[in-house]
């Protein structure tokens, strides 16, 4: 998080003044009516997306809670659920706590969680700032929540910044969590206040949350595939000749005369998975995780790109009519794995591959993701740093038309 870029007022402003200026620079734009000084560009950005949105910004937009089952539901299958007390501690323990509150929403935007101030609180409850509440620019407007959902980074909005005239009187400040082994969004952490309590240093504060949330995640499943070696000791002692042992979602937690660096594609019973190095590899369940291990000779891997009724399939060659296997492919995944195929061995940042889907290098955290994703079906037929076609396998593609 770049602080100075976040930041909605700069150091020394008087907040009075400043969140009244807003609120002109706010009825202009929303009249239409030419301005000297228009909002900052993130706020111009998520203005203009939710007037196309068809918002009102003298309204309350619905915003209704999600039931109370659903909501228990999604804390309870967020893997923030693993590291809010931590967001908590970070958040809670400066002395200007007693002027905020602290959420926690998943990739939604759905709040999953809320503590703070009892003022504040019930300011916010006013609002409708509620848990089980989703508060994207689709439902709410410019807020900061929605707006870092929506800009996939770092947001601070101050007073009329905020489309909805209701959020005027307040300030917010939120960044978004990601998944520290797959760059995926987790949600977001965010503080709001009353507008004038603002204090300069929440964005570092902000900043240092999410921070050490994605520390923890990254700690917890380094301890998972621990403890998942450990659990496999007994049966990784008879294993002779090359293999992995990995975890249910395709995490490498032991690997024996073949490198590979941190996943394969997510391993099921009686499907075979190509592996660099290893060939064609049928998993075998053990009480907790994977084994493994080549079938029969290790071979490279030949996988094509095809189209099958207008859809791209990848196609993953055996050492026996029985043994290929195949994976529908997303048209995202398709352009991701025809750049690499045509970048060799060399590869391509993830700069890279923003620039070529994106035209700019500014969503290095969604072509992360994406290739995450890729990889859950693909596996270790695409390696990272850089992100290439992995050494030792052939990948065939089909001129496109």
């Amino acid at each position: 998080m770049t602080v100075g870029a976040t930041a909605a007022v700069g150091p020394g402003v008087d907040l009075d003044l400043h969140a009244r200026s807003l609120r002109r620079v706010h009825d202009a734009f929303m009249g239409g009516s030419a301005q000297a000084a228009g909002p900052r560009p993130v706020v111009t950005r998520s203005w203009q997306r939710v007037l196309d949105l068809g918002l009102d910004p003298s309204q309350t937009n619905p915003r209704g809670p999600v039931a109370a089952a659903e909501l228990e539901r999604r804390r309870r299958t967020s893997p923030l659920a693993l590291v809010v007390d931590e967001i908590r501690s970070v958040l809670t323990s400066v002395a200007d706590a007693a002027h905020f509150i602290v959420v926690v929403t998943d990739a939604d935007g759905v709040i999953l969680w809320r503590e703070g101030s009892p003022g504040v609180l019930r300011q916010a409850d006013r609002l409708g700032f509620l848990e089980g509440s989703a508060w994207t620019e689709g439902q709410v407007g410019t807020n900061a929540i929605g707006t870092a959902l929506a800009e996939q980074a770092p947001v601070q909005l101050f007073s009329a910044e905020h489309f909805e005239t209701d959020q005027h009187p307040w300030y917010c400040t939120a960044a978004p969590v990601h998944d520290p082994r797959t760059g995926a969004l987790l949600g977001i952490v965010d503080v709001s206040g009353p507008a004038l309590t603002l204090h300069p240093a929440l964005v570092a504060l902000v900043d240092t949350a999410t921070r050490l949330a994605e520390a923890q995640l990254l700690h917890r499943h380094e301890e998972r595939l621990r403890g998942l070696r450990r659990s496999a000791e007994h049966v990784l002692a008879g294993v002779s000749g090359p293999h992995l042992l990995v975890d249910d979602h395709g995490w490498v937690a032991h690997h024996s005369g073949v490198t590979v660096r941190d996943r394969i594609a997510v391993p099921s019973e009686h499907r075979a998975l190509a592996v660099p190095g290893l060939g064609l590899c049928l998993p075998e369940r053990l009480a907790q995780g994977w084994l493994v291990r080549p079938r029969g000779e290790r071979l490279a891997v030949t996988a094509r790109i095809v189209r099958r009724d207008g859809r791209a399939v990848l196609e993953v060659d055996g050492t026996g009519e029985a043994d290929g296997w195949s994976t529908p492919l997303s048209p995202r995944h398709e352009t991701l794995l025809r750049a690499l195929h045509a970048a060799g061995p060399a590869g391509l940042t993830a700069a890279d591959l923003s620039r070529r889907l994106y035209g700019d290098d500014e969503h290095q955290v969604t072509v992360r993701a994406e290739v995450s994703r890729l990889r859950r079906v693909a596996g270790a037929l695409v390696a990272t740093s850089p992100y290439r076609v992995a050494d030792g396998v052939h990948l065939a593609v089909r001129q496109q038309g």
